[in-house]
């Protein structure tokens, strides 16, 4: 299975320690998302789509209403590199 660019990039982000942290509406629906790194700098490029699709796949997961994170089957899916280029 191939990923695209931003879902590699996103993935290589979380895989090396980010977060993706979630707003919720009053309904509690996810209406924004937002990627973090491990230094704490936000980081462009996860929209709302993009989100639900890696959720859908399974790559990024919430355990205990925490961050979101990544998954082993998204660790496995990623491909390594040093940097994000």
């Amino acid at each position: 299975m191939d990923i695209s660019k931003a879902e590699q990039r996103v993935l290589h982000l979380l895989a090396q320690g980010g977060r993706v942290l979630v707003e919720k509406d009053a309904r509690n629906r996810i209406i924004h998302a937002t990627c973090v790194t491990r230094e704490g700098w936000h980081s462009p490029g996860l929209d709302l789509a993009l989100f639900k699709k890696l959720r859908r796949r399974r790559y990024i997961a919430s355990k205990n209403g925490g961050p979101y994170r990544v998954t082993r089957l998204g660790l496995r899916r990623v491909r390594a590199q040093p940097d994000n280029r």
